[in-house]
């Protein structure tokens, strides 16, 4: 048995999970595949690279398989019983039912949630006895109205003319037609009897056994032509419902012991079978990524882990770029997982391609990420179209994964859509890892003159195309431009003091990556070069999908030495053994200084992220505000005055970073040589992969030279203190 096995894997998973060369889960893997595979909500964070991706796909594949096996068994047998309870397809969203579909539970809204049961009534005229009785007990105090209900009424009972209720503010009610009735009820333990009387046309109720009276009569073309359902309504309250039972009023029948001519199925449906058809098309699994690589990666993830399943479990990858009439076919022959970006997704849930009925797991990867692109209404707004409860029992799963939890926007987010979520945080709060080495060089134009020589050999951003550059007595926009020369020139510098041969360059914006991929290319004789030291290719939203997957897999091969990026590749894409990361410019969001900075030090490697921080202000895009999202956009006026830039302040964002992660980041200076200390000396940055390792056998051994001299040391100071002691 293998160690996924161990944990509840089934062992096709573990077999495919084991060819990939995964021996032990990963520290993630182990804490959250457990709790996945029990069916609560999660939470969790831990570091890029850790497994993450492995540690919510291995469970969601395996129960979306072990939910279609066991629909194709419900589907073939043939239901002769009728088992009444609560139609998990008939309810709002958000009320709560228990797996046997016989309770209901609102907390924490205030609002009415309505529910109708699975079947309903109908006057069979050649039956003696047509009248019926439900009876409903309560279990948490609160707010409700029982009654009957004609299919497709609203749910909220007695607020149209096809349904009646008796609420516990003694008021029965119709078409919104509220009048006084009975007594109040919503304690605990009390019990609310429903009758109706189809032979009569008259609903009536009882409290604890005591006839209240007729509450409503019924016209007899409504009585004898229509189908009635037992239906709740709750507020802030639990319930539980007893369809069949020991004692009824005199002359009546539990609703659950009718005569199969009496009932009618409820049209929503709730057997397993019908479920089955009715939804095939429909996802049981939605995943969420922040980028189109991402998606393509835990996609990919899927592919290998499902490998030795028998019977296909369909998946499909909805993202931008991909022609969308292939997407809504497959979506149309039916998909059992989906993962995707959220433009494509939003686009296909409003075209109806993509239906969310039967959708049982909602995962959120990166959703921090999500959060900083302003996708949060949406993630609202998809969360309120999955449902809560599933007929075998099932709630709705959630997992959630965030570089951080400790994330006020995160928080509040999973406090909105999870149902007390466990929290699997293996990373804390914000941290550099011990092998992560990470350094600034301050780049500061008034000190260093040679940008006025540089003018002509690179393309900055445009931002001051407009601006008149005064090179004598440089101004605020003459020193910004300056910057960006200083800083493009400082990074071909690095690459050659440190003999740089593979690194990430992280670009705060798509023109500032294409520039420098220009730039790389001039000097370096050109992109077929096979000696060009300084080959590259850029990854950002604006290349083309497959040119971005093209690009990626060129720098993971080293068939190129630098990949320069904007954050979308800070996040989670799985590039092994980068040893330098290049910051053009820190990133907006501080968090991202984490993210980018993560892409070295993997798997026990040493890494060195070099930052490169202007030490005045730089004028630089911004476009939050703009139709275009800065396609094709020239407005070099600040945001203040209708335009598209901004004023950045980097040693603000420097100090920020330094605060939240409570630490100094050390400064290097133009040669960019480091400071070297006892243990930096036994790594070699960009070193190839040897095998050859830095070890130690205990902290005893390591510190025993220090400590042999701490002992002379001390043997002469005793000895001294005698000499002077005795010699008074």
């Amino acid at each position: 048995m293998t160690a996924f096995e161990e944990m509840g894997i089934m062992s096709e998973i573990a077999e495919a999970v084991e060819r990939m060369e995964w021996t032990l889960p990963t520290d993630i893997q182990s804490e959250a595949i457990p709790l996945i595979l029990g069916g609560g909500d999660v939470l969790m964070a831990a570091e890029t690279g850790s497994g993450k991706t492995g540690a919510f796909c291995i469970p969601v594949l395996q129960i979306v398989w072990e939910t279609l096996y066991d629909m194709k068994k419900s589907a073939k047998k043939e239901d002769t019983t009728h088992i009444w309870r609560l139609s998990p397809s008939d309810r709002e969203m958000n009320l709560s039912l228990s797996p046997d579909g016989l309770s209901a539970q609102s907390k924490g809204d205030q609002r009415w949630q309505g529910c109708r049961a699975n079947y309903g009534l109908r006057r069979d005229p050649t039956s003696k006895l047509n009248r019926f009785y439900f009876e409903v007990l309560f279990t948490d105090p609160g707010l409700a109205r029982v009654g009957w209900s004609l299919a497709g009424a609203n749910l909220e009972l007695g607020c149209d003319g096809r349904s009646w209720g008796y609420g516990g503010t003694a008021k029965k009610s119709t078409a919104k037609q509220f009048s006084d009735y009975g007594q109040p009820f919503g304690d605990k333990f009390d019990v609310i009897g429903n009758i109706i009387d189809l032979d009569n046309n008259t609903i009536s109720y009882t409290k604890g056994g005591r006839d209240l009276g007729i509450a409503f009569r019924l016209t007899k073309q409504i009585g004898e032509q229509n189908v009635f359902f037992p239906a709740i309504c709750v507020k802030n309250a639990g319930i539980t419902v007893r369809f069949t039972g020991t004692d009824c009023p005199p002359n009546t029948v539990w609703v659950g012991n009718a005569s199969g001519s009496q009932i009618c199925s409820n049209n929503c449906g709730t057997s397993v079978a019908s479920e089955s058809q009715n939804t095939k098309s429909g996802p049981k699994a939605l995943i969420v990524e922040p980028s189109r690589e991402l998606a393509q990666q835990t996609y990919d993830c899927i592919t290998q882990f499902k490998k030795n399943l028998s019977g296909e479990v369909k998946q499909a990858l909805l993202v931008g770029g991909i022609n969308a009439r292939d997407q809504m076919d497959q979506l149309s022959a039916g998909v059992d997982i989906v993962v995707g970006t959220p433009g494509r997704i939003e686009e296909l849930i409003n075209n109806g391609n993509l239906v969310l009925d039967s959708c049982g797991f909602f995962v959120i990867d990166e959703v921090d990420a999500l959060l900083q692109q302003g996708n949060q209404n949406l993630l609202m707004r998809w969360h309120s179209l999955l449902p809560r409860m599933f007929d075998d029992g099932r709630r709705l799963q959630m997992i959630v994964c965030s570089a951080t939890l400790h994330n006020f926007d995160v928080k509040n987010f999973a406090n909105r859509v999870m149902f007390f979520p466990i929290w699997v945080d293996l990373k804390g709060e914000d941290s550099i890892p011990e092998t992560v080495h990470h350094v600034v060089y301050r780049v500061d134009p008034r000190q260093d003159l040679s940008w006025k020589s540089l003018r002509t050999s690179y393309k900055t951003d445009g931002v001051h195309y407009r601006d008149n550059m005064n090179y004598n007595s440089p101004d605020r926009e003459t020193l910004s431009e300056a910057v960006k020369l200083l800083k493009c020139h400082y990074a071909v510098k690095a690459i050659d003091a440190l003999n740089i041969d593979h690194a990430i360059i992280f670009c705060r914006t798509k023109v500032d990556c294409d520039s420098l991929e220009n730039h790389f290319n001039a000097i370096g004789g050109g992109p077929r070069n096979a000696n060009n030291k300084y080959s590259c290719v850029c990854l950002h939203s604006d290349r083309k999908p497959h040119e971005r997957n093209e690009n990626l897999n060129k720098f993971k091969e080293r068939k190129c030495n630098f990949l320069i990026c904007t954050d979308v590749a800070a996040r989670g894409i799985d590039i092994k053994g980068v040893p330098f990361v290049i910051q053009m410019t820190l990133p907006d969001e501080k968090s991202n200084y984490l993210h980018r900075i993560g892409r070295v030090g993997r798997a026990e490697r040493m890494g060195l992220a070099i930052s490169l921080v202007s030490v005045v202000q730089e004028k630089v895009w911004y476009h939050s505000n703009c139709s275009s999202r800065g396609k094709g956009c020239y407005e070099t006026a600040l945001t203040d005055a209708g335009g598209c830039c901004i004023w950045y302040n980097e040693l603000q964002i420097l100090a920020d970073i330094e605060d939240s992660l409570n630490c100094i980041v050390d400064t290097i200076e133009s040669d960019f040589k480091l400071q070297i200390n006892a243990f930096d000396g036994k790594v070699t940055y960009g070193a190839k992969n040897t095998g050859q390792r830095y070890t130690y056998n205990d902290h005893v051994s390591q510190m025993a030279d220090e400590v042999t001299q701490l002992s002379k040391l001390e043997t002469n100071a005793q000895n001294s203190f005698l000499k002077f002691y005795f010699n008074q």
